[in-house]
């Protein structure tokens, strides 16, 4: 792989053969995947829109399946787009900064392993809820900005071999209060709970080099590493939140 600062989105192009190697280096994010796909409900009518900010591959897609949805995904590398519509994903150029969609155009939007990447949280949030809908669902998942979570993923992880070298700046890592409070100010409360990928999963990827099986991330009591977030936009909320973020600024 090419020298590269850390987080630079150009490791993706490099990495693009592993999107869908089973046992290969974006394994993890196939088992993250699913777990945020079993948060999303089934679209309860037809015309519905998920967004899938940050697609990459579009490892998202198969856990969608049945689900009703149209699922478009957004994201800034060509090379993973090129994977994603194959795969039944509506794949779109952009960034997560600034979508390319209208507003309340989505009746989900998920941002899977996206937020620890961008270096402008508050603005991303901020698009995230502008395409949400009301009574519209955001699910995600981002790792805290903790000791023990730059140690597991970076300082262990990159050495391990369970996240490639300088995929993650841990600058940017999220703490869950700082999450919730960003979309609580777009009137998105966030329900947050920790994960972790599951011992006998990380045993058959790491050492066997099998894919692993069954349950692969499960819910644990702390958020020290890595974190979900569910939550609904609340109705008639825009006017007052837009008010909000003027008073906001204006202060």
């Amino acid at each position: 792989m090419r020298s590269m600062p850390r987080n630079d989105p150009r490791q993706y192009d490099d990495l693009a053969a592993e999107w869908w190697h089973p046992t290969g280096t974006f394994a993890l994010l196939h088992w993250l995947a699913a777990a945020r796909a079993a948060l999303v409900p089934p679209a309860p009518g037809p015309g519905r829109i998920l967004v899938d900010a940050g697609c990459g591959g579009g490892l998202l897609a198969p856990h969608l399946r049945g689900k009703g949805y149209r699922h478009i995904g957004v994201d800034l590398r060509r090379t993973g787009l090129e994977q994603a519509a194959p795969r039944g994903v509506t794949a779109v150029l952009g960034d997560v900064t600034a979508l390319p969609l209208a507003p309340h155009s989505a009746d989900v939007v998920v941002a899977g392993e996206i937020l620890e990447h961008v270096t402008d949280l508050p603005g991303t949030v901020a698009e995230l809820c502008r395409v949400l809908r009301p009574g519209g669902i955001v699910v995600l998942d981002t790792l805290n900005d903790t000791g023990l979570s730059r140690l597991i993923t970076v300082t262990l992880g990159e050495r391990l071999g369970i996240a490639p070298p300088g995929l993650h700046d841990p600058a940017l890592f999220v703490p869950p209060r700082r999450l919730v409070a960003e979309f609580a100010r777009h009137g998105v409360p966030l329900r947050i709970r920790g994960v972790r990928p599951s011992l006998t999963g990380l045993f058959r990827w790491l050492v066997l080099r099998r894919p692993a099986h069954g349950r692969r991330i499960v819910p644990v009591p702390s958020t020290a590493v890595l974190y979900q977030g569910i939550g609904r936009k609340i109705r008639g909320i825009e006017g007052r939140a837009h008010e909000t973020g003027v008073a906001h600024a204006a202060g």
